[in-house]
């Protein structure tokens, strides 16, 4: 049965990538407790005034990505992707939450969508 809703996402989910996902839930709301949480695109996605950032499983890795991640400041160079936009943080275990940093992305990201808009939407995209 895919999953309709953030929840059964993370019960659908087993062993460590259940734990980064539910670990990476817990900090997106309470760094970003504005955060409008929803289950789109098949991951969670988190909004404010459009979306910011969502988690993803794939088989080795669960992604942490940034619609605005180009424009995000990565003094360890954790963000990975090519485009002009689009950024993430590849995840194989809890050992790779980086608290503090993942922080700084999440309110500078969500802060970014407060000025600019709604990055799904707006002419720049």
């Amino acid at each position: 049965m895919e999953p309709k809703t953030v929840d059964e996402y993370v019960e659908s989910l087993e062993g460590w990538q259940q734990d980064v996902v539910k670990t990476l839930r817990g900090l997106i709301l309470k760094t970003v407790p504005d955060a409008k949480e929803s289950f789109k695109w098949s991951q969670p996605v988190y909004e404010v005034n459009g979306p910011f950032c969502h988690i993803k499983a794939f088989s080795k890795h669960v992604n942490f990505g940034f619609w605005r991640g180009g424009e995000l400041d990565d003094p360890l160079g954790l963000l990975q992707g090519m485009g002009d936009k689009m950024r993430h943080v590849g995840l194989t275990g809890l050992k790779d939450i980086r608290k503090k940093a993942f922080q700084d992305f999440l309110r500078a990201a969500a802060d970014l969508n407060r000025a600019k808009g709604d990055p799904t939407s707006s002419p720049e995209r």
